[in-house]
């Protein structure tokens, strides 16, 4: 029959791709019907007389020594060590694991803090593929390599003596990865370990936000974003940074749970989401989709567990914590209200007396 075009079957990798096209055509409409209006927004909400934190020096933290760690693929650690100041009774290390996206500077409250009183060692790193730390020269980034990185980071930076680790969101993950391989560690070294927002697994009742979504859409979508970054990240890159706008309200609505954020905070933790490269973003979504170290927490049974959660939190939402804590019913849970998912920056005070309180309580000198 002439006159009749009869259409050929779509693969599902076909209709993932439609679907996406379509949705960025939708999205790219709207963001350029609405410049004017978000720039006027944005310039409004960041004039806030009242902030708190307008004359923060966010990225400024001292150390006492600053290094590159190598890992056998070859990435380069961003390593930083502030040294207790006070002549008192040894107290374990603390060490700080960030979350993606983000970096070292997630804890900026914290670190400072703790380098004020000056009791404890800090030690910070930078994921790979984040802040300072190198990316992979290939392949996808995997929550395992990252326990590997993190013990590797443990084996250089604190060698000896009791440890407390803190992780925030994929720094959590980490640490669970970390309990997973090396189990021994809990109660030997780890005398303590800190979970704030973040997850043991997908849970049916609930999802992490994108990777959930991802982990739904299935392979071709993955496959169609690792090819896109591959042949075009630096396109996404400059794109992301032409839509600031848009990035900062997108940051104060889903990582904060206050009605009136503090405008610096929401400008800091915009800049860490915007240094993270597109390539890596993509290359880690894989490994966050599959996240599942609900039988790890069995290595944190018999030490100090502390569960921090904003209460309106929508990357990691609270019913996550609450399946952590619902296994290590030892744990201390702390809800932080009108808290999103950057509870230790959006509300550092409760945070900070949260830790100090944890940190009392957990063994010195390995006892």
């Amino acid at each position: 029959m002439t006159g009749w075009h009869v259409p050929r079957p779509r693969t599902t990798a076909g209709k993932a791709a439609g679907l996406v096209g379509a949705a960025l055509g939708v999205a790219a409409a709207g963001l350029a019907a609405g410049v004017a209006t978000e720039r006027a927004l944005v310039r409004r909400l960041k004039a806030d007389p009242t902030d708190p934190y307008a004359e923060e020096a966010f990225g400024d933290q001292r150390y006492d020594e600053a290094y590159l760690l190598e890992m056998p693929d070859g990435t380069d650690i961003h390593v930083e060590v502030v040294e207790p100041t006070r002549p008192v009774e040894r107290h374990p290390t603390v060490l700080l694991v960030h979350g993606f996206c983000l970096d070292m500077g997630t804890f900026h409250f914290q670190r400072k803090l703790l380098a004020e009183r000056g009791e404890h060692r800090i030690v910070a790193y930078d994921q790979p593929g984040h802040g300072r730390s190198g990316r992979l020269e290939s392949g996808e980034y995997d929550l395992t390599a990252l326990g590997r990185t993190l013990r590797r980071v443990i084996d250089e930076a604190a060698p000896a003596g009791p440890l407390v680790l803190v992780g925030h969101s994929m720094g959590g993950m980490t640490i669970m990865a970390l309990a997973e391989l090396y189990p021994e560690m809990f109660g030997d070294r780890v005398v303590g370990t800190v979970l704030m927002a973040t997850s043991g697994g997908l849970l049916a009742e609930t999802k992490l936000v994108a990777p959930a979504l991802l982990g739904r859409v299935g392979a071709p979508v993955l496959y169609m974003a690792g090819n896109v970054t591959r042949y075009g990240g630096a396109v996404i890159d400059r794109a992301r940074r032409s839509t600031g706008n848009v990035a900062w309200l997108l940051t104060r609505r889903y990582g904060f749970g206050t009605t009136r954020p503090s405008p610096a905070l929401v400008s800091y933790v915009e800049r860490m989401n915007s240094r993270t490269s597109a390539d890596t973003v993509t290359r880690y979504l894989r490994t966050l989709a599959s996240h599942s170290r609900f039988p790890a927490l069995a290595a944190l049974v018999n030490t100090p567990v502390l569960v921090i959660v904003g209460d309106k939190d929508m990357i990691t939402p609270m019913t996550h914590s609450e399946e952590i804590v619902r296994r290590l019913p030892h744990a201390e849970f702390v809800r932080v209200p009108d808290s999103g998912h950057v509870v230790m920056l959006e509300h550092a005070e409760e945070v900070n007396a949260a830790l100090l309180r944890f940190l009392g309580s957990c063994g010195r000198d390995g006892s």
